[in-house]
């Protein structure tokens, strides 16, 4: 299977390029956005060696479907989905934070509680709490938005010290954090699963506030089973979950959390492919859809042509 790791087309009135993560981002004209989600795959804020086919496609087919059913909530940034790795939308000028919201005590949460820290963000937990536990609210933990290296936890209170966001503009980022939660939540359980935490990044064109990047993927957010929550919890059992922890529990116990010093572990074929395989089963899950392979025969040929396609018909 041919896996996408980078691109380097070169667009008519192509203005810029940027490389994130995961994520290679075209600016056309100075107005359009040409996002390729290619099959890089990145953990504790590092990029790791081997792409992971499929996986590009399935974040962002989830995301496009996320997007359409949240549109009424708040306005986001697509445009045209032109194929099955490639989003085009407006240019907005990113906040310099991300919305992180919690509903359940697990992943970086639960690992800051389980060192003896109460307060997180700026948010106070009760003790006494279990991991992967409900809590009695959700809650927002935001962080930065590093251009490189890693995010860092940031405090509401900070946030607007430090002027980072407006009072105003973080009134209503929160408001659509919670807004987007619940619908989350509640397309989720239509499929059986719980939305334990996600997060969602916003930008501004002019004074309007916008939804931008991916939304509910597995690389954004954690989802819980349904059935046997309340069992597991109960017997002290690991959640069955669908997310990326799974790749992050893999690194962990091969001595991998991203700190100074560390080299990432050897990720052989048979490792890929069951992380393939398992990207292709969350989308079947959270979506409800039978997933689709695309032909990986000459897929940047393909990207490349129907970007120009989708940025063509914009222009015209």
């Amino acid at each position: 299977m041919t896996a996408i790791k980078e691109t380097r087309f070169n667009f008519p009135k192509q203005s810029s390029f940027y490389k994130g993560k995961v994520r290679d981002v075209y600016t056309i004209n100075d107005q359009y956005m040409a996002m390729v989600v290619t099959d890089r795959i990145s953990a504790f804020d590092v990029v790791l060696p081997e792409p992971i086919p499929f996986k590009g496609q399935v974040l962002n087919q989830i995301a496009a479907k996320f997007l359409a059913a949240t549109k009424d909530i708040v306005p986001n940034w697509v445009l045209d989905v032109p194929d099955e790795m490639v989003t085009i939308g407006r240019i907005c000028e990113p906040f310099k934070v991300e919305m992180v919201i919690r509903g359940y005590l697990a992943g970086h949460a639960w690992r800051e509680y389980s060192a003896g820290k109460r307060t997180i963000c700026g948010v106070e937990l009760p003790d006494g709490l279990k991991e992967n536990d409900k809590l009695p609210a959700a809650i927002i933990t935001p962080t930065t938005k590093a251009s490189v290296g890693h995010d860092e936890d940031i405090s509401k209170e900070d946030i607007l010290a430090k002027g980072i966001v407006s009072i105003y503009d973080y009134t209503h980022l929160e408001n659509y954090t919670q807004a987007l939660y619940k619908r989350g939540t509640e397309m989720a359980a239509e499929r059986g699963l719980i939305l334990v935490d996600t997060k969602y990044e916003f930008g501004k064109v002019g004074d309007e506030i916008y939804l931008i990047d991916e939304i509910h993927t597995p690389d954004s957010s954690r989802y819980f089973y349904t059935d046997g929550y309340e069992d597991r919890q109960a017997s002290n059992e690991p959640q069955k979950q669908l997310s990326k922890e799974f790749v992050r529990k893999w690194l962990i116990e091969n001595g991998f959390q991203g700190k100074d010093g560390q080299s990432v572990p050897t990720m052989n074929e048979e490792l890929v492919n069951s992380i393939s395989e398992r990207y292709i089963e969350l989308y079947e899950q959270i979506t409800g859809d039978k997933f689709v392979k695309n032909e990986r025969i000459d897929v940047l040929e393909r990207i490349e042509k129907n970007i120009n396609t989708g940025i063509n018909s914009l222009l015209s």
